[in-house]
């Protein structure tokens, strides 16, 4: 299972960070995606989080991707696979998750599976990148602050207010408890 084709792997600092932790795990474990792993680190580029290309893929980024020019497949790019919706994400881990990490919209790259199948996997578009969606998130003004106005009847008391309870005599209230 090795990466073939080589597109320009961009790598925001955490994700480059956690792939090299993933790295370090699955050498240990004499795992095959430990060679291609070592292979996107040492052809990345890596760039600050708050500087990524909102096109390119990142962790928990939702991509639209084909596979060998089949029906296009929505995902998000996740880290761990048991955290994952069923259907509606692509762990990192797998051969397209990793190939996908670092690509942009437009990227084709050849995956070599481990039975020796070659597939070709392109980016279609990157529906949401999370370091994007928080640069947009602070660069929007926020509201303006809500302010509690009270001005309802002064009768009302004011919530949090605590009114005594009026005591009646037996004249006061001529028809008595069984009027409720």
């Amino acid at each position: 299972m090795r990466e073939m084709a080589m597109t320009t792997c961009r790598l925001t600092t955490k994700d480059f960070a956690i792939l090299e932790t993933l790295l370090e795990r699955k050498r240990a474990l004499g795992d095959p995606l430990a060679a291609v792993l070592e292979k996107k680190l040492a052809n990345a580029s890596v760039v600050l989080i708050g500087s990524v290309d909102p096109d390119v893929v990142t962790i928990n980024s939702r991509v639209t991707f084909r596979v060998d020019g089949k029906a296009a497949e929505t995902r998000t790019v996740i880290q761990n696979e048991a955290r994952g919706v069923v259907g509606g994400s692509l762990s990192m881990t797998t051969p397209w998750g990793l190939s996908l990490l670092g690509m942009t919209e437009g990227e084709t790259t050849l995956v070599e599976r481990a039975e020796g199948e070659t597939e070709q996997i392109r980016v279609v578009k990157v529906l949401f990148q999370p370091e994007a969606a928080l640069r947009a998130s602070v660069a929007r003004p926020s509201r303006p602050r809500l302010r509690l106005v009270y001005s309802a009847n002064s009768v009302v008391p004011p919530l949090g207010a605590v009114a005594e309870m009026r005591q009646t005599e037996g004249k006061d209230d001529p028809d008595g408890p069984t009027a409720a």
